[in-house]
């Protein structure tokens, strides 16, 4: 689950054919008592037609970073399951055939990145960059990405012009007055309109369930009988969603770094649950970076850090660095700390600098390029993603009193991400489109077990998701990396995580227990 304070991844690649018959969509009774018959029967519609088309691969435009031999498509999907011969729209996809022999192949792996609002057409990627964590995996399977509806070479919704929409300083996220909070909501308010009047058409059907129903849609022109998955971050929710709907459809789900499926928790009490989780991972960062005072200088304790952080956020709120960084832009750079450990030394370092006086590292950091088109339409346009499937996923609080009362009382004890979190999800609150009942995420019959992974003090997705969807998912094993807090565990090298990920993609094999690994090596200065 994405979060950022501005918005805020040769050879015969398919062996084989299928007829449509026996690629379909499974029985609707699964999805059936979740949805209702209608948007069961019009996936299974979808799914016969896509069988019988397939895709035309092709090589990816030049443009798009994608090198042969990758290759790229298009699958058509119903924009309303309930009316599978209305208004469709385009899904992009890409692929890199698995690198083994015939005999090696297992089929088509299908990967999300996350978001709400994430690109995955850099999956196959990891292939022609001989990404060695997954050399194994690359042998058995075809890699395959694709743009969920709504997101950048798909149809893609928009809620505001992308170049006003980067523009800084914005205003500091943490609210000095009342009226600090009612421009906020005034923001928060017009995004949401804007929403409405550019991509209103779509924000009714921009569902995590429309997303699933998609990806069986593109299992079945893969001429795929059975799904391959690996979900990171929101993807575990959208795979979770997957297994309720089509259970009989699923062969092997890797679930990393896991969005609670509680419906209580979708989505304003998970965004909660963050801001006490971006506390102690932000908390573990300044730990680190005072354990290295000496290389960085920037305090000695973790106390003075945090000293240090509340004077640059003073000096950026009195005059925004460089006219163009204010607090909210720092916020959104220093976050990427408590996501990733592979942004502790850069973060630091570029801190280090500014508080020797080399201030422009700092501001081009966290500064927004206006002369980046592309850049900032993907940025808009990811945000655009995220507040359409959270704000239609579920039924969100309208009382302001309610989210003042609980971002005020958590800001206390837990300020680093609090009210900038609350002012991105605030749309939720008057969403112009109708808002849905989430999904009871359970085992359906004939689903098989689910490999979930999962970081103990991991900030986006806290570690109580993986245990919750272990509840609900029979037969899944977690595989738990202690004292580890990076966002994304399976693209961390950790033999202990890695060896178990290609046992289960390559063989199936499950632990008889969850397993608990020691956390990978900590960045070094």
């Amino acid at each position: 689950m994405r979060r950022t304070a501005a918005l805020g991844s040769a050879g015969a690649l398919i062996a084989g054919t299928l007829l449509a018959g026996t690629i379909a969509a499974p029985a609707a009774t699964a999805e059936t008592r979740h949805s209702g018959w209608s948007e069961a029967r019009g996936a299974r519609i979808a799914a016969e037609r896509a069988a019988a088309k397939g895709i035309d691969w092709a090589a990816c435009p030049a443009d798009w970073g994608l090198p042969a031999p990758i290759q790229c498509g298009t699958v058509t999907v119903p924009l309303d399951y309930a009316r599978p011969h209305g208004r469709q729209i385009t899904l992009t996809v890409d692929r890199i055939g698995h690198t083994g022999t015939k005999e090696e192949r297992q089929g088509a792996l299908l990967y999300n990145p996350g978001g709400p609002g994430g690109s995955g057409l850099r999956f196959p990627t990891r292939v022609t960059n001989k990404n060695p964590i997954w050399a194994n995996t690359a042998k058995a399977y075809d890699f395959v990405g694709f743009d969920p509806r709504g997101v950048g070479r798909s149809t893609p919704i928009s809620c505001v012009d992308p170049q006003e929409f980067v523009k800084g300083p914005k205003a500091d996220p943490v609210p000095d007055s009342e009226a600090d909070k009612r421009a906020q909501r005034k923001l928060a308010r017009e995004y949401a309109e804007g929403c409405g009047e550019r991509s209103g058409w779509m924000l009714p059907h921009m569902t995590t369930p429309n997303t699933a129903r998609d990806m069986d849609v593109i299992r079945a022109a893969l001429g795929e009988r059975k799904l391959n998955f690996l979900g990171v971050s929101y993807g575990t929710y959208l795979g979770a969603v997957y297994a309720t709907l089509f259970p009989g459809t699923v062969r092997r789900m890797v679930v990393d770094s896991v969005v609670n499926p509680s419906r209580e928790k979708i989505w304003y009490e998970a965004n909660l649950d963050q801001n006490v989780a971006f506390e102690m991972r932000w908390n573990d960062w300044k730990q680190w970076v005072a354990d290295h005072h000496a290389t960085y200088g920037i305090g000695d304790t973790p106390a003075k850090v945090e000293a240090q952080w509340v004077k640059l956020r003073a000096e950026a709120k009195k005059a925004p660095l460089g006219g163009v960084v204010g607090p909210a832009e720092l916020t959104g750079f220093f976050q990427s700390a408590p996501y990733y450990d592979s942004s502790w030394a850069p973060a630091a370092r570029t801190w280090s600098k500014y508080l020797k006086g080399d201030t422009q590292p700092l501001i081009d950091a966290a500064a927004p390029d206006l002369t980046d088109i592309a850049g900032n339409i993907r940025s808009e346009n990811s945000n655009a993603v995220y507040s359409a499937v959270e704000c239609a996923d579920a039924k969100w609080p309208t009382s302001w009193r309610k989210w003042d009362r609980d971002n005020t009382r958590l800001h206390r004890d837990y300020p680093f991400l609090t009210w900038s979190n609350a002012w991105m999800n605030l749309p939720c609150a008057t969403w112009p489109t109708k808002q849905h009942t989430p999904v009871d995420v359970r085992s359906g019959k004939d689903l098989p077990g689910v490999l979930i992974v999962q970081a103990e003090r991991d900030a986006a997705t806290p570690v109580g998701g993986a245990h919750e969807l272990q509840k609900r998912l029979k037969g899944s094993r977690l595989i738990l990396e202690k004292n580890a807090g990076s966002h994304g565990v399976t693209g961390i090298a950790n033999a202990c995580v890695n060896q178990r990920v290609d046992a289960y993609l390559l063989r199936g094999e499950l632990d008889s227990r969850n397993v608990i690994c020691d956390p990978h090596a900590l960045p070094k200065p």
